[in-house]
């Protein structure tokens, strides 16, 4: 009897944030007839007596809790506390493999802290073995016999940060910093060199680009003479400057060719020459 009202002391209250429930529990005694009567708790909980949150306490403070199954049973776990409104836990209840570990992060929400207050705030791992096929965790807990429950208790301690932890979290951030910038910095010349690269290849690649078009209108030109000179009336002196002419055509037309390959060969060298 003295189980059943200390196990009927649990209410369930919704926490700060409507989608991690938490469950408080009461401080009420139990009696040593149902201390003797319960299970030791199966988890191994890291840390195992007390969750350290530090200041400063404007914002949301997170500490994290291990629970680790060393059995060969799968165990089921719900988290309580006494103060649900100023924590979210995720996750708060779940099942654990054997051998597995899961991590929670028990988040306080912000507040005014005062040094001389001292916390009551205390937190409950409840445990029990899962059987083979679990459906309803709900109806599992609420069917749950208190002679098969476990139980641990962990106590909430605030704490502010030192001045030597206040000298080192500035410290850091000031390192950060310039490693920032210098990394910002290098990026900003690497980038301008090689815009300034890319622009000497562009100006190279544009320069050949008009001497070869030159050159095909040249040839163009050459070849519309070429074909005028071979429908005039035919006579020595008009053979011998048509030879000429397409002797020099001959030529012209392999020019174009030749600078080509040199253009390739130049674009291929600064690309190479930028991308390495």
């Amino acid at each position: 009897m003295l189980v059943h009202r200390a196990q009927s002391a649990f209410d369930s209250v919704v926490a700060g944030d409507p989608g991690f429930p938490l469950v408080s529990y009461s401080l009420r005694p139990t009696s040593s007839a149902a201390k003797m009567s319960k299970l030791d708790q199966i988890l191994v909980l890291d840390p195992p007596c007390d969750l350290k949150f530090k200041g400063p306490f404007t914002d949301v403070v997170t500490t994290s809790l291990k629970l680790k199954n060393p059995s060969d049973k799968k165990v089921c776990f719900k988290v309580k506390t006494t103060a649900p409104r100023r924590y979210c836990v995720r996750p708060n209840s779940g099942v654990i493999d054997p051998g597995a570990t899961v991590v929670i992060s028990v988040m306080l929400q912000p507040f005014d802290y005062d040094p001389n207050e001292k916390s009551k705030h205390k937190f409950m791992v409840q445990t029990i073995f899962a059987p083979s096929h679990v459906s309803d965790m709900d109806a599992l807990w609420k069917d749950a016999k208190p002679d098969d429950l476990m139980d641990s208790k962990l106590r909430c301690v605030f704490e502010l940060p030192s001045e030597n932890d206040k000298v080192n979290d500035v410290e850091a951030t000031k390192a950060a910093t310039v490693m920032n910038f210098a990394k910002g910095d290098s990026a900003v010349v690497s980038a301008s060199a090689d815009d300034a690269e890319m622009k000497k290849v562009l100006e190279k690649c544009k320069r050949l680009q008009a001497e070869m078009n030159k050159l095909a209108e040249e040839n163009r030109q050459l070849k519309d003479d070429g074909i005028r000179m071979r429908k005039m009336p035919r006579s020595d002196h008009m053979t011998s400057n048509s030879t000429t002419l397409l002797g020099r055509e001959a030529s012209t037309a392999s020019l174009p060719s030749l600078l080509v390959v040199i253009a390739a060969i130049f674009i291929g060298f600064f690309l190479g020459k930028f991308i390495l």
